[in-house]
């Protein structure tokens, strides 16, 4: 007789079963209900299908819909499964590539035979879905090897998935997933049939381009995308949260409020307009100021440096291909000549500012006393990102990061993480966003230095955490595990906005590495040279994303103090129109940013227009404002109006109108 495996189970109870037995049987020995309900199962911590059987002693977990993550990856994973085989019943010839699942959804890479997929395609798709769903075909999971895999997607003319198999390594484990007479190389897990998805709770949403690989070299894909949930309640407010995001896309705001545009001429680089400008000064402002309250010294410096820097700081080899190149010599003029030798040095422009700032710190002698030293710096910096991946203000080429290194002894590092993390807080509150979520990124398995000096980094973050208040349970804290730098572990604090987007913004992270390979140093009270350590720190990122989040945040309804115009003064008459310039003076000389209405429309008219500019203050006013010197206030989003003394009117307006750390 085979020996018996065991099998823990969550509460600590422990069942015997023989080999062959599944999670599935498990699940039905406990009861009718758990066995309808499961949907895979987490062996050892790791998710894998109900019907796999046991490989010996093992902790068992089963996954329900309960167990939100698991259940929604599985759900999508699915999902892609069934939209393949959908895409290639309907369209006989196209071959598949992959199709993973994603944050909120799914998409699967398709080339197909006679022309791209397009959006008017996808209901039928859909259709096929549920019907492929209805039938209930079981997944199953089978071992082959590699020469099997190739021979098969050669036989189907399947000619992406025959070059990927090829390069499979031989040996290995590999595995294919079968619903019915179709199949797909996957690793799953998956859950137990097709009719454990809800047909109601997807919807496929857009059709785009895709290169095999991601290598525009290659060929031109049809990606289809589509999102996945438990049910069709999950589903519905998924899709309402995206009609909400499209009225609230900030680029669509900046066109309507006249804020900043992208042209083609300059790709990734934002043109801001005057009322876009106002914001980006306002928010400039209001950081400086909060830098300068903490101890910072706001430092400039170059924006093209030598390649050399850039060797000597690790960058080049790493970082070199999201990097502007600039060779160093003078363009020739000779229109029958190259405009270029390459004979010039190589120079870059700079993608972030750390090598610069260790360069400042380096002027001179550093005693133990100068530190900690904070450098900051809105420092403009440009990366080479792929056309494709650019998307409105929020992933640029050109971008100024409020940017910040702090140069301290090891001994330094709580109490300047601590401070930081204040400041971060600080400002978040500020700015209308109370609610973020801290995570603490760490050790990675290539990394440099020893398991001691990343102990105490590690440790040093979460004491700095816990002193600043930023561990309890509405921060939801989380430790994310190998996802540290190469250099040191780090925060990051993600926000949520308005309609429960999460936006990852500020970030710290210890770095041991820099310092050492540009060689900053300082004095230490025993005399010798030892090196600094140097906290990268950010909390808006870049303005540039910032101010998209706070845009679509606000929906272009911004706190006052921010607001591009803050008040317009519209008049009923035309015999108000000295009154109201007289107005806009007075408001103007009290440091409101005012625009006057003069034009020979109907109030009610001018009402709504500037209500759609979604103008905070609208100061109405006529013949009998004039002689009484009062106007009738309208704020943005109220019917009502309040008949104010023009004195009155400016102390209220003067007092909502500073910046909340004035």
């Amino acid at each position: 007789m085979s020996a018996m495996f065991r099998i823990t189970l969550p509460d600590g109870s422990v069942r015997e079963v023989a080999p062959g037995t599944t999670p599935a049987d498990v699940a039905a020995a406990i009861g009718p209900g758990l066995a309808k309900a499961a949907l895979a199962a987490r062996i050892d911590g790791q998710v894998r299908d109900l019907n796999r059987p046991f490989e010996g002693d093992t902790a068992l977990a089963l996954v329900t819909a309960r167990d939100e993550a698991d259940a929604l990856e599985l759900v999508r994973h699915d999902l892609a499964h069934v939209m393949a085989e959908a895409v290639q019943h309907l369209f006989p010839g196209t071959q598949i590539t992959f199709g993973p699942a994603t944050d909120d959804g799914f998409y699967y890479d398709f080339a197909p035979k006679d022309r791209p997929f397009t959006d008017e395609d996808l209901p039928a798709i859909e259709a096929e879905m549920r019907a492929i769903i209805a039938r209930n075909e079981p997944f199953l999971r089978e071992v082959w090897s590699r020469q099997q895999l190739i021979d098969r997607w050669t036989q189907q003319g399947e000619s992406f998935k025959a070059e990927w198999a090829a390069e499979l390594p031989e040996g290995e484990e590999l595995t294919i997933y079968r619903q019915g007479e179709w199949l797909d190389m996957c690793r799953g897990p998956h859950m137990a049939s097709t009719g454990k998805l809800d047909p109601a709770a997807f919807k496929l949403t857009r059709v785009s381009g895709a290169y095999w690989r991601g290598d525009q070299k290659n060929a031109m894909l049809s990606r289809i995308y589509g999102t996945g949930w438990l049910n069709k309640k999950q589903l519905d407010a998924h899709l309402l949260r995206i009609e909400e995001a499209a009225k609230r896309d900030h680029r669509r705001i900046a066109q309507e409020m006249d804020l900043f545009h992208l042209q083609s001429e300059a790709q990734g680089s934002v043109f801001w307009h005057p009322k876009g400008w106002v914001m980006w000064r306002q928010l400039e402002a209001y950081m400086r100021r909060k830098l300068d309250a903490a101890g910072y010294a706001e430092i400039k410096t170059p924006q093209l440096m030598d390649a050399k820097l850039w060797e000597a700081s690790g960058h080049w080899g790493k970082f070199r291909e999201n990097m502007f190149v600039v060779p160093d010599e003078v363009p020739g003029i000779d229109p029958n000549a190259p405009v270029l030798t390459g004979k010039g040095d190589l120079m870059a422009l700079k993608p972030m500012n750390c090598p610069a700032h260790v360069q400042v710190f380096r002027q001179g002698i550093k005693s133990y006393r100068d530190l900690p030293l904070r450098l900051a710096e809105f420092g403009c910096c440009h990366r080479n990102e792929p056309h494709g991946a650019l998307h409105g203000i929020m992933r640029v080429r050109q971008f100024t990061q409020d940017d910040a290194h702090i140069f301290c002894t090891p001994e330094q590092i709580v109490a300047e993480t601590r401070a930081f993390c204040e400041l971060l807080d600080a400002v978040y509150r500020d700015l209308g966003f109370a609610d973020y979520m801290v995570k603490l990124a760490l050790r990675p398995d290539n990394r440099a230095g020893d398991d001691a000096l990343w102990d105490r980094a590690e440790g040093d973050l979460r004491e700095a955490l816990t002193l600043a208040g930023l561990m309890e349970d509405r921060f939801q804290f989380e430790e994310l595990p190998g996802e540290g730098a190469f250099y040191g572990p780090k925060l990051e604090f993600h926000l949520t906005d308005a309609i429960g987007r999460t936006w990852q913004c500020g970030t710290l992270q210890l770095d041991y590495v820099l310092p050492e390979r540009l060689d900053a140093s300082y004095v230490g009270a025993d005399g010798e040279r030892h090196r600094p350590v140097m906290l990268h720190r950010a909390i808006l990122g870049t303005f540039e994303r910032f101010l998209g989040i706070l845009i679509e945040h606000h929906a272009g309804r911004f706190p006052l103090w921010l607001a591009p115009v803050q008040a317009v003064v519209a008049t009923i008459v035309s015999d108000a129109d000295d009154y109201a310039a007289e107005v806009a003076a007075k408001l103007k000389a009290a440091g409101i940013r005012v625009e006057t209405d003069l034009r020979n429309e109907k109030i009610n008219y001018k009402v709504r227009e500037h209500s759609l500019a979604k103008v905070p203050n609208l100061l109405v006013v006529g013949k009998r404002e004039a002689e009484e010197g009062k106007v009738a206030l309208r704020t943005l989003g109220s019917q009502a109006q309040t008949i104010l003394t023009l004195d009155e009117a400016i102390a209220r307006l003067a007092v909502e109108a500073r910046a909340p750390d004035m």
